[in-house]
């Protein structure tokens, strides 16, 4: 069984209904890890659009920081997590409006996260927006948050033993 898969899309690609039915075919427990923070009411519809989708026997829980010892804690052998998504964890990371930890440092985030990824047991279905495929954007935040998407992707496709992009609800097998 592949330990670490990584799956890749747009907004509105997918990604996350794939992810949940190859965690749901894999009739194995699931968790489902969210990392979104709700900061008006239109975002809140579309996490609870997500939220509706689940099956109620799936444990969630809802985590924005400290991505890496979550996933210690709740990844086990035989076991799915779904993380849902790298994108949102990343921008509440990096953004300086966001509700975060006083004492937040990105490069450590992203560190634990990258050192914790290959020692995990079970199955690890990583949800991630592809953010590189249009212009570059303005504004310099916009431009760092599009800079280091890129880079983490990248980081963790070397990880995963499997990365799959998603167009149109149509998975695309990159890697494994």
């Amino acid at each position: 069984m592949n330990n670490i898969h990584l799956i890749l899309g747009g907004a509105r690609s997918g990604k996350s209904a794939f992810a949940e039915k190859l965690a749901d075919e894999s009739g194995l427990p699931v968790t489902y890890i969210a990392t979104a923070q709700v900061y008006d009411q239109e975002f809140g519809q579309r996490v609870e659009h997500h939220k509706i989708r689940r099956p109620l026997h799936w444990k969630t829980v809802e985590q924005s920081f400290n991505l890496g010892e979550t996933l210690q804690a709740h990844t086990k052998a035989n076991e799915v997590v779904i993380v849902d998504c790298l994108t949102l964890w990343l921008a509440q990371c990096i953004c300086t409006d966001c509700e975060r930890p006083q004492n937040l440092d990105w490069q450590s985030e992203r560190n634990a996260l990258l050192t914790t990824l290959p020692t995990l047991s079970g199955k690890v279905l990583l949800v991630s927006n592809e953010v590189g495929m249009g212009i570059v954007p303005l504004g310099e935040i916009n431009r760092q948050f599009q800079d280091e998407q890129g880079r983490l992707n990248q980081a963790i496709a070397q990880l995963a033993d499997k990365v799959s992009f998603v167009a149109a609800g149509l998975p695309l097998t990159l890697k494994g």
